[in-house]
């Protein structure tokens, strides 16, 4: 008995560590910021600040950050270009 818990830890720590393969992204809809990294091959925290500062393509779910496969594919080839975008002035702030 023991030996199958152990062998089923071990079956379940590789999946979680193990990047998605084309075929298995496809099928699960957006992509988390791990997936994102794993896809690119650099760290999340990089993944997390690209986004944030509008680099990367991103969708926003509630506090969380997802990301469309076809995008990220789009972005990794160069096809990708951020928006311009305008700071407008904020009320108050003495700008018209």
């Amino acid at each position: 008995m023991l030996v199958v818990v152990r062998e089923m830890e071990r079956s379940v720590s590789t999946v979680e560590t193990k990047p998605l393969s084309e075929l298995e992204a496809q099928r699960q809809g957006l992509w988390t910021t791990k997936e994102v990294a794993a896809f690119l091959r650099v760290s999340r925290s990089w993944v997390y600040h690209q986004a944030e500062a509008g680099l990367l393509p991103c969708l926003r779910v509630g506090s969380l950050l997802r990301y469309d496969p076809e995008a990220i594919r789009r972005f990794a080839r160069g096809e990708w270009k951020p928006a311009n975008v305008i700071d407008l002035a904020k009320k108050g702030d003495g700008s018209r």
